[in-house]
């Protein structure tokens, strides 16, 4: 499957898996070939019976795709002003700022966590593809002349899809699904370009810290059992 093809249903999974069942423990229990395990930081993790993630210490970050949440710029622009409302340019703008900000902080939280990034393939190369789908901001700044001050306990939401695969032979690993909101505050705080940056961010680096947790612990019990079972724990 191509990586277009891929993204579009990965993208309309991930709309039905949390559109229309309750839970993450709902889901289908294989995907692709994998298999749900019980997770331990995210809402799903389905990983391929057999696998082995030993031999990897490197990690390849394709471009991360971004997709709003359906109806998130009619929603926005319904209820503001018209020297307010988002054009499709700023919200290509805001795609692209969020992609960027995520292939930052992951670069650098991978590297910290003591794998290399790097721009081709090899035999202990993982190739990592992620996905922010449904991105929902709550107060989206278009800094317009005579601003209106905006204020928000939180930035808002998005939700990450994760796929692990060999770097050279793309065989499928791993996938993560996860639906996580930004840091709630104590009270409204002026919510601004700078402060949703610094809000989504903050979510980016908890999912790069999660998934360089998850790649350390899936090393440490690999091989994966090839007997794996649904919603089985792996220790």
């Amino acid at each position: 499957m191509t990586r277009t093809r891929w993204l579009t249903a990965a993208l309309a999974a991930c709309l039905v898996t949390f559109g229309a069942v309750a839970s993450a423990e709902d889901a289908p229990d294989n995907w692709d070939g994998l298999v749900q395990i019980k997770p331990r930081r995210m809402d799903q993790v389905h990983v391929l019976p057999g696998a082995d993630f030993r031999p990897y210490t490197k990690v390849m970050l394709d471009k991360t795709e971004v997709a709003f949440r359906k109806d998130w710029q009619k929603n926005m622009n319904d209820t503001r002003s018209v020297s307010r409302k988002i054009d499709d340019d700023e919200a290509a703008k805001i795609m692209a700022a969020a992609s960027s900000n995520f292939n930052d902080v992951w670069t650098k939280a991978l590297n910290k966590a003591g794998y290399q990034v790097v721009a081709t393939p090899g035999p202990d190369v993982l190739r990592l593809s992620t996905t922010i789908a449904n991105l929902y901001i709550n107060a989206p700044d278009t800094m317009e002349a005579g601003r209106v001050q905006t204020y928000a306990a939180e930035a808002g939401e998005a939700t990450l899809i994760l796929e692990v695969r060999d770097s050279r032979t793309n065989a499928l690993l791993g996938r993560v699904v996860d639906r996580r909101e930004t840091r709630s505050q104590v009270a409204l705080q002026q919510a601004n370009r700078v402060t949703n940056q610094a809000d989504f961010r903050s979510l980016f680096s908890q999912w790069a810290s999660i998934a360089g947790k998850g790649l350390d612990e899936l090393k440490a019990i690999s091989p994966v059992p090839d007997t794996l079972t649904p919603g089985q724990k792996l220790k």
